[in-house]
């Protein structure tokens, strides 16, 4: 995969995370465990993000 595919797959996947942390917090009781899972995958792909297209 080519480095500007794997970006725009990142970004994707960073997208849909942040989707589903907001749909998370509209509910009522939210998932306080899963809302961390959710935050702490969306910050490991902003990271990889940055170190990807700064190389």
């Amino acid at each position: 995969m080519s480095l500007q595919g794997r970006i725009s797959e990142l970004a994707n996947k960073h997208r849909k995370l942040d989707q589903k942390i907001e749909e998370e917090e509209k509910r009522p009781a939210a998932d306080t465990l899963r809302l961390k899972d959710l935050k702490r995958r969306k910050l490991k792909i902003k990271e990889e993000l940055r170190w990807l297209e700064a190389s």
